[in-house]
Parts: C-alpha cells; structure tokens; sequence
C-alpha cells in the first residue's frame, strides 16, 4: 500500500488542497469486478457536509462505469449489490422532511422500489434475490441515533418512542411489511441462508438508550420473534454462519453503538449460550463477514488494523493483511467478493488523502487516484510506552516543518467512549488539523479503556474512570517529549464526550496543562444518571445503578473537586444533547466560577452531541484556536 509510511518531519511544505475527495458505504459486487461508493468532493474552504454522488466503478482499474444522483437536496447510503450482481439498491434521504426512499439500478436505470415517510436504513437483498430488508422507523420524531440532537423535552415524558424495525419488500417494489414487533428496536440485522428469517440485535423500547442491554433474537418473514441469546455482553456485526446453525456477533465492552471492538461469538440459532472463541486475542476485533465457510474478521491490533480469517471452532486467526492506516467499507472495514478472493475498501491515513484499494486480499492495491494531488499537511508518528504494566499506544501529529532547536506548544486530545480508538485517517481540515496549522503538536492516546491491546485492556478502567487512564496519559505525554520538541511547560489538554469529562477530571485532579476545552463533558456521575437519555450504559461500567450505589458515581465526578482547578477552561456543548445534556457543562461553568478559574461556556442552539452545523462548526474552531492561543501563546 503506497504512502502508508509515518514520519515526524516531511519535506516541502504543505499546500492545501481545494477539496478532498471522499468515498463512503463502499461495496464490491458478488463477482468482484465492480464496486460502489457514496463519493463526494468535500471543499477545503467549507464546512458544509457535501451533496454526494452514487459512483460505479470497475475493480480493475477504478475507472467511472456509471453515476447517480436522483435527488439534489438528499442524502445516500447503504448501497448494496444483488446476489447475482445485476442490481444496486441504495438509500435517498431527506434529512429535514425525515423521509426516504429505496433506489435500484437495474441496466443502467434507475427506478424507486419505495418512498416511506421516515427512516431507512441498511438494505439487504434476500439470498434468492427477490426480497428486499430494511430497517425502517415510521413517522419518527428525531434522527436515529443518541448522538443526533434530540426531541424537545416537553409534553408527557415517557411515552411513546421511535422503533426501527425489520421490514420487508419485494424486489420489484411494492408496499413495506413490518415484520419485528412495534415496541422494540432492532439495531442490526442478518438474513439466514434459507431467506426465511433474521438474527437481530434488538431490545424493547428507547432505542437511544437500550443498545447495551440488546439481545440476540429471530425474526421470521411471518413476524415471529424469539430471543437466541442474552449474553451480558453489548453486540455488534450478528451474522448467521453459512449452514444457517450458529450466528456469530462481535460481543465485549461499549460505551457508544458506533465503535466496536471485542472478542468473536458464536451462538446457536436454534437458542443456547454465546461463547466467547477469542478469549485473550490481543486486539479487538471490527466487522465480521462470512464467505462460503470462511469467517473474515477486521481488527484493530496496537497501531495497525488488519484483515484475518478466524476458525470461530477454536478461536484461532490467520493475518491477512495489516497497515497502520484506517480500513473502511459500507459491509463493514472491508468488502469481499462473493467467493472471499477479491476485496476492496478505503484505505487512508494521517498524511494520505483516501483512496480505494482493491485485488486479491493479500495484496490489493491502490486503484483510484482522485486525490494523488492532495499532499500531507501534518507529520505523524506512533508512540508506544510502558506504564504499570501495560503496553500503551498513541499517535503524535505535529507541523510538517518544525525549526531546528525550537519547542511547540502541545495539546492531549482525550478521545471519546471510552471504548474506542484513535484511528489515522487524513488530517486536512478540522479542528484537531487547526492546532497543528497553528504551530502545535496534538497528542492522542489509547489509554487503558481503548480497543486495540485485548478485551483485558478495554475493561481495565471499570470503576477507575479518570485513574489508570489519565495516569496513561500522562505517561504519554513524557514518552513524547522524549521524542519531540514539545514545551513542557505549553501543554493544554481537550475533549468531547467522555473526552469532555477525562478534561473536566484532567483540571481538577493535575495543574500540568495550562489551558483546557472540555466539550459535552460529564461533571457529576450521579445527576447525569438521571438526566442523560443514555444510562444504560455506565451500568457495566460502575457495576450497578447511580441510585443504588450513588457513592460508586460520586467518587469520579469532576465537581467534588472543583476547589483543586486552577486551569482556564472553554466549555461547550450542544442544547439538544442526549448523551452529554447541557445541565453537565452549566455545572462545571458555574463551579470554575465559584473557585475564581478563568472559563467560558457555549451552548450551541439546536444541536446535538455533535456539533453539525457549519456554521457552529466554524465558532467552535475559533474560540477553541483562541483559548489555546491565549494560555499557551501562538507557536
């Protein structure tokens, strides 16, 4: 894989590109010789989400076979191919009217098999071809997900919810069947070899809230449903293995839906325990697809990801392929042929714009090259270290060109989860890019807590949130300044999520950063427990309840020791946040000021856990840019 090397100092200096081209859901056909990506031209200048392109090409050589785009003012996603190759559904979106359409290529036309009033998401074709799947969620009050901004709190509380269900169609089109029950929420799906039922993820009510108590379960083309299993574990990438028996699932320790990470499961169909067949694999495991009898996984191991088969009898695992870059694709970090020999994904990392690589799955290789152009605006490095017995990892990215016998300013960037993972991918525009354009280095972690170093490590921060990992991180932190010129006395810590709170924890527990920015953070365990719309998940996390346990919370809340902070801090956060409310932000905001520590806070009017607008986004960089320029002065 070409231009997959990490450096610290890169020579020349970086010109800006005028847009990145990007490519997402990407799938390669059943014979291996097409593929399909959602693609778009992301401007360097704007930070506007792009109008996107359904993009056809060949395999071979990338060349553009065929171009879709049927509704100017929609969004797509979850293209996939037909078994026999010869159609390509995907989803159109009207994000603000929240309504959506099912759109199919067959020949070269394009015709709508469906127009719904709500939510789409995930087509799948059925092993005969002649049904089409989906999960729909009617009529429904906000965007899917916790991270979206929510529902106005108002009216009666508790009532009814969004449930995105298992729905079925023909292939032809025609009227939407909903087959999983109207009180439950099916997250992810897989049809069983016979086309005559699903094994679904699924839990009953909120769907925001209940991912981390989902259980396996069946759902018959006749609107049956049973449970397979309840494995105490969260659950992601159910699929049924070929002789319709068993379903494997990634199961372990979450803290979001989004990323995952843990050990390979399998469990019968039929009903019966899941087990754990990787117990000890010093990684985590990503996605999960079978071809023929063949179990590919894709999984991140230290500073690489890599593509293995796994015997899911014995656990064992065969290398693939493996990079220090990032792997994606619309069927999980990669997509296989149908017979498993040809794969193709989009490969990209610190100072490597994305491009698509595709072949034999040892050895694929590039074969676009829309942003050949597109140089490294960063330098980057992995950095490992010991602490307390753990093998350690992070990434360092800095200024392309640094002067000899000059220190930089640094900020840590605290990611969020904390079951999750730094990954490289393309540095080019975006706040953490800003710093490193400003003259700082950005330093990101995968302390105790992250994926990548085994299950052991994910879970070594239950009930020590802020203790082993910010000890990690600190860790870290003298491990780069070992290596890098960074000024010790310059350092400034940031993040969101549980990044936000690790910032909150980081000012109140250590006076070694001068200056933080904590976004959408968490100051007190036990009021967001009943605040969040999200609780279910910290429960794996704390052993038990905030109410039945209230001092497990108390004692990792930032606020019991707002007298300890001395860091001037930016706060931030979304109105409309399910997963971090407000009320957290306000009440560190309103404990910095009663300890006389210089802070400002922002609440950003409409949005959710993430800041989404373009021009919030654009304040955003400015005011984090302007606090740190203001305590640790411009490089």
């Amino acid at each position: 894989m070409p231009g997959l090397m990490l450096a610290l100092a890169l020579a020349g200096a970086p010109v800006p590109p005028d847009h990145v081209h990007q490519y997402h859901d990407l799938v390669i056909s059943p014979k291996g010789d097409l593929i399909a990506a959602i693609e778009s031209d992301d401007p360097f200048s704007s930070e506007v989400e792009p109008h996107p392109v359904v993009v056809i090409r060949n395999r071979a050589d990338g060349a553009i076979v065929a171009q879709y785009d049927p509704c100017k003012s929609c969004f797509y996603s979850g293209a996939a191919w037909s078994p026999d190759g010869q159609a390509l559904v995907f989803v159109s979106s009207d994000r603000k009217a929240k309504t959506a359409a099912l759109e199919i290529v067959r020949a070269g036309k394009l015709d709508v098999a469906l127009s719904f009033a709500g939510l789409l998401e995930d087509p799948r074709w059925s092993p005969d071809g002649q049904t089409l799947a989906v999960l729909a969620t009617d009529r429904p009050r906000k965007q899917t997900g916790a991270t979206q901004a929510g529902a106005p709190i108002v009216g009666e509380i508790g009532g009814a919810t969004d449930e995105q269900r298992v729905a079925i169609l023909p292939a032809s089109g025609g009227p939407l069947k909903f087959l999983s029950p109207a009180d439950t929420f099916v997250y992810e799906y897989d049809w069983t070899p016979d086309g005559k039922a699903f094994a679904v993820t699924a839990a009953k009510g909120d769907g925001d809230n209940n991912w981390w108590i989902a259980k396996l379960a069946a759902v018959g083309v006749d609107g049956s449903f049973r449970v397979i299993a309840d494995p105490g574990v969260q659950m992601k990438w159910p699929k049924v293995t070929p002789d319709g028996k068993s379903v494997t699932f990634i199961g372990g320790l979450h803290s979001d839906f989004g990323p995952t990470g843990g050990d390979v499961y399998l469990a019968p169909f039929a009903g019966g325990k899941a087990v754990d067949k990787t117990p000890g694999f010093k990684g985590s495991f990503t996605s999960l697809a079978w071809r023929g009898s063949t179990l590919f996984a894709t999984a991140i191991v230290g500073d690489h990801n890599a593509v293995l088969n796994v015997d899911p009898a014995n656990g064992a695992t065969r290398t693939l392929l493996t990079a220090p870059a990032t792997f994606s694709a619309g069927e999980g970090k990669v997509s296989l042929s149908a017979d498993g020999k040809v794969v193709a994904g989009v490969v990209e990392d610190f100072t490597t714009a994305p491009f698509v690589n595709a072949g034999p799955v040892s050895t694929p290789r590039q074969i676009t090259h829309d942003n050949d152009a597109v140089t490294a605006q960063v330098s980057a490095r992995s950095i490992t270290w010991k602490n307390e017995g753990y093998d350690v990892q992070g990434w360092l990215t800095g200024p392309a060109n640094l002067e000899p016998g000059k220190t930089y300013p640094m900020v840590v960037l605290v990611h969020g989860g904390p079951s999750s993972a730094v990954q490289p991918t393309y540095m080019w525009k975006g706040t953490t890019n800003d710093l490193v354009q400003h003259g700082f280095f950005v330093f990101q972690a995968n302390p105790r807590g992250s994926f990548g170093q085994g299950e052991a490590f994910t879970k070594a921060n239950v009930k020590d949130f802020g203790g082993g990992d910010l000890r990690d991180i600190l860790a870290g932190v003298d491990a780069v300044e070992k290596v890098a010129p960074v000024d010790d006395k310059r350092l400034g810590v940031y993040g969101h999520s549980y990044g936000g709170y690790m910032t909150m924890w980081t000012v109140t527990h250590s006076n070694r950063f001068k200056a933080a920015v904590a976004g959408a953070g968490i100051a007190d365990w036990v009021s967001y427990y009943g605040e969040n719309g999200i609780n279910q998940w910290m429960v794996p996390f704390f052993g038990t309840s905030a109410y039945k346990d209230p001092a497990a919370y108390d004692k990792f809340s930032p606020i019991r020791y707002i007298g300890a902070a001395k860091t001037p801090t930016f706060i931030y956060v979304g109105e409309r946040d399910v997963e971090c409310p407000a009320d957290q932000s306000l009440q560190f905001h309103a404990g910095l000021d009663a300890v006389g520590v210089a802070n400002s806070l922002v609440i950003y009017a409409g949005e959710g856990h993430g800041i989404r607008e373009a021009e919030h986004k654009e304040d955003l960089k400015k005011r984090i840019l302007g606090w740190f320029d203001q305590y640790l002065g411009k490089s």
